[in-house]
């Protein structure tokens, strides 16, 4: 398999989950109150929208990335990489139940949100770890050893944030909401990132 087809499909499913991101936002039903007071109350669905918006975004950045230094694919990469692509298909769902149960205090909703958000990472740290030190051979840029390594511990430290965030749904879903927002935030800035790593 070459590596354009490879990140044709993965763009597609990329496009497809942050588009169903949107459908858990519903317009407001003319008579049942005030529209601005209606919109409001609605926030916590614009939240997590965002904030999965801004985060699935910055995986697909990241897989493009990693894409690009392969000059081809072997059968672990595609298995990865449709690994990676179902936590990123399971979003709109967590993202979902994230928003509905967010005002209800629901611990268990914010666990499964922050959770989906860090079994994402693991897995994009492992097709990481795959192709960087199990198929250096299938690079197509010069990476050493050290080099190689800096790219992999930055990833795994990047599942940091969303470990913390699954514990705090223990306490409060709005600090998990918060520490997945500010990663979100954190991940998108051009400066937390060096154009040779993911």
């Amino acid at each position: 398999m070459t590596t354009s087809r490879l990140e044709a499909f993965s763009d597609g499913v990329f496009a497809i989950a942050i588009t169903l991101l949107v459908l858990d936002i519903h317009v407001p039903v003319p008579g049942s109150g005030d529209l601005a007071n209606e919109l409001a109350a609605r926030w916590p669905s614009y939240a997590a929208y965002a904030i999965s918006f801004m985060t699935i975004g910055v995986i697909w950045i990241n897989h493009h990335i990693a894409i690009q230094r392969l000059g081809r694919v072997d059968h672990g990469v595609v298995v990865w990489n449709l690994l990676l692509l179902m936590t990123v298909g399971i979003l709109p769902f967590t993202t979902s139940l994230m928003a509905t149960y967010l005002r209800e205090g629901e611990h268990l909703a914010a666990i499964v949100y922050g959770g989906s958000f860090l079994l994402m990472s693991l897995v994009f740290a492992a097709t990481t770890r795959h192709i960087l030190f199990t198929r250096p051979d299938l690079l197509t840029v010069d990476l050493d050893a050290t080099s190689r390594r800096r790219i992999l511990l930055r990833g795994l430290f990047g599942s940091l944030p969303y470990l913390l965030a699954s514990a705090l749904g223990l306490l409060s879903p709005y600090a998990t909401l918060l520490v997945c927002g500010a990663t979100a935030v954190f991940y998108a800035l051009p400066t937390a990132r060096a154009d040779d790593e993911p």
